[in-house]
C-alpha cells in the first residue's frame, strides 16, 4: 500500500442516546435496567467504549428496540475524525 493511500474501515456507531431520551430515561435509569454503571452508558453514547454483543442485546431489550436500530457500522477513512 502506498504511503499516501487513504484506508477505509468500519467503525461501530450508535443511536443509544437518542433512544434513551425517546424513552425519557436518564443514563442512570438505563444503567440500572441493564445492570451496568452510568459511566458505561456514557462511554457507549460517546463512542469511547464498544459494548459486548450481550450488552448490546440487553440495551436493545431495555429500550424496546432491535439491536440494529441502536448499533450500526459506518465506513470511515483514515483522515476522518472519530465521531459518534
Amino acid at each position: 500500500m502506498a504511503k499516501d493511500e487513504i484506508v477505509a474501515k468500519d467503525e461501530l456507531r450508535n443511536r443509544l442516546r437518542a433512544a434513551r431520551i425517546e424513552q425519557h430515561l436518564s443514563q442512570q435509569e438505563l444503567a440500572d435496567m441493564a445492570g451496568v454503571t452510568r459511566q458505561t452508558i456514557s462511554a457507549i453514547e460517546n463512542c469511547q467504549y464498544v459494548p459486548s454483543t450481550l450488552l448490546a442485546f440487553v440495551l436493545a431489550r431495555c429500550l424496546g428496540k432491535a439491536v440494529t436500530e441502536l448499533f450500526y457500522l459506518e465506513e470511515v477513512t483514515g483522515d476522518e475524525k472519530a465521531r459518534c
